[in-house]
């Protein structure tokens, strides 16, 4: 069976057109982010994706308004929130605004996969994601081309679906998947030219490469 793909971080409608093979595709509504985009802008590319495709609107520790403004323009299928959300917060959100919600956890030691265990009653889904040592700089809460050692991840049993994401590109990909076990892939940098800037042509080729697994 094929694993299916988020392409995350879509700001062109080249990238949109490019991820429309994709299962998921994501919005970035963190300013910080050389990826972010505004509620219109996101509205108009996701104009170009088919129904096929799950609209997923990325957030970092957002207040409701600042959702609430996001949804009123943007149609979003599911919420990722990939701040230090609580899962108090999680469940909030999710009452709130009638959406699946995706819980990112950030990833360095077994101790931190283990933790995913608080979000098991709130969250829908979970994203395991590197997290950036203390030591860098201009650190972003994700897309920050690192990866984890996926061995963590090998030989859970999870009781949400969940995703893999952090470093990963078409060169890693199958080893990614072999060693995590991962059924969902999230990609971001590894599909970019340039820091925020998607390349189609690496879309496409990611796209095509998971289709094999």
């Amino acid at each position: 069976m094929a694993v299916a793909v988020k392409i995350c971080g879509v700001n062109s409608v080249e990238a949109a057109e490019a991820a429309t093979a994709a299962q998921y595709v994501g919005f970035v509504f963190y300013p910080p982010s050389p990826r972010a985009v505004s509620a219109e802008t996101a509205a108009t590319l996701a104009v170009h994706l088919p129904d096929t495709v799950t609209r997923t609107g990325l957030f970092v520790d957002a207040e409701d308004a600042a959702i609430a403004a996001v949804l009123a323009r943007t149609p979003l299928d599911l919420l990722q929130l990939h701040g230090e959300e609580s899962p108090k917060r999680i469940a909030e959100v999710r009452e709130k605004f009638g959406l699946p919600v995706v819980k990112a956890i950030k990833v360095a030691t077994k101790t931190d996969v283990d933790a995913a265990a608080a979000y098991f009653s709130c969250a829908d889904h979970l994203l395991f994601d590197a997290s950036p040592p203390a030591t860098m700089e201009d650190a972003l809460p994700g897309g920050n081309a690192l990866a984890f050692d996926w061995g963590l991840l090998a030989g859970r049993d999870w009781p949400l679906p969940w995703m893999l994401s952090g470093g990963l590109r078409v060169e890693n990909l199958a080893q990614a998947v072999r060693i995590s076990g991962a059924p969902v892939v999230d990609v971001s940098s590894g599909v970019e030219f340039a820091s925020g800037h998607k390349n189609p042509a690496f879309i496409r080729a990611f796209i095509d490469e998971a289709a094999k697994l």
